[in-house]
């Protein structure tokens, strides 16, 4: 279904190949600034050639995805210390952008930077992933490859979503399924519910779970009732997005602090305040309201922006 949508959006564009693609068109980089000399860099380097082979040449879902349709993404890993035994501690940030019809513009669809990546990576060693076994042969080892397949899923999930109503659920239940086998070993954080209120384990609660089913409603409405529709219905799509942002203020009165509504407007900010610039007096009202109460963090931008 997705694919047919998208095609349909881009059909003026050459298709290279017949062939099934693959998913993402990811760009992965290392930074290790903070590592000192003492640890030979040039592992960085291989690694970062491996890393951007795993994700880019894994075939992630049964979908027919063509050359023009990959979804671009780009995971920056930020060695924060290199620990014994070949263990890295990391933080990964995460980005993807969702291109709209009619329009040169990408929307973020996910800005989120992983605070726990803790790993062990020899250089030339094999990455590795499997679904069916999830920690490999080493969990440390494969807590590498198992979160950055997470998180390959959680944006094919967040993508399809936004083209056809719960069209992500396939992509979701596969990164649950890595949470809920994920490597088990003391140094490996960000799985479980304990580790913290803003973790992997909580964000796929948060996308899985039924009470937050109109998250699912509100991506659909933002991107594929809203955006989509801003070249031809302006009117109605900025309808569309403001019903999406009061689908997520019941959600925030049912279940406040959820960490998927932070989630949704990291990377947003602008282009929400963008969106309803051009709102009539009443709109921008009720537009600056809701966004003032779900988006603490860029309340001064949106009061700025729509007073």
């Amino acid at each position: 279904m997705r694919n047919k949508i998208f095609i349909s959006f881009f059909f003026v564009l050459v298709m290279v190949s017949n062939t099934e693609a693959q998913e993402l068109q990811a760009s992965v980089s290392i930074i290790a600034n903070r590592v000192p000399s003492s640890v030979d860099h040039k592992i960085f380097t291989t690694l970062q050639l491996a890393l951007n082979n795993f994700i880019n040449g894994k075939k992630w879902s049964s979908e027919a995805f063509q050359g023009n349709e990959k979804i671009v993404c780009t995971f920056v890993l930020n060695i924060s210390q290199a620990l014994q035994n070949n263990e890295f501690s990391a933080t990964l940030t995460v980005q993807a952008a969702r291109p709209i019809y009619n329009s040169s513009y990408q929307s973020p669809l996910i800005n989120y930077i992983d605070e726990n990546v803790v790993f062990r990576y020899v250089e030339f060693q094999t990455l590795d992933f499997s679904d069916t076994r999830v920690q490999g042969n080493e969990p440390v080892a494969a807590n590498l490859t198992a979160v950055f397949a997470f998180y390959a899923y959680t944006i094919l999930g967040l993508d399809f979503d936004s083209f056809s109503l719960r069209g992500g659920d396939p992509y979701f239940q596969k990164a649950e399924n890595i949470v809920n086998n994920s490597p088990d070993a003391s140094e490996v954080l960000g799985w479980k519910p304990f580790d913290g209120l803003r973790n992997r384990y909580w964000l796929m609660e948060n996308l899985t779970d039924n009470k937050y089913a109109l998250v699912h409603d509100a991506f659909y409405n933002y991107y594929r009732l809203g955006l989509d529709q801003m070249y031809d219905k302006e009117d109605d799509a900025r309808n569309a997005i403001l019903n999406s942002l009061n689908q997520l203020s019941t959600v925030n009165s049912e279940s406040p602090g959820s960490m998927i509504l932070q989630f949704f407007f990291q990377g947003k900010g602008i282009e929400l305040a963008n969106i309803f610039k051009k709102a009539p007096p009443d709109e921008k009202g009720r537009a600056l309201d809701v966004l003032s109460k779900l988006d603490i963090g860029n309340a001064n931008q949106y009061k700025q922006s729509l007073q």
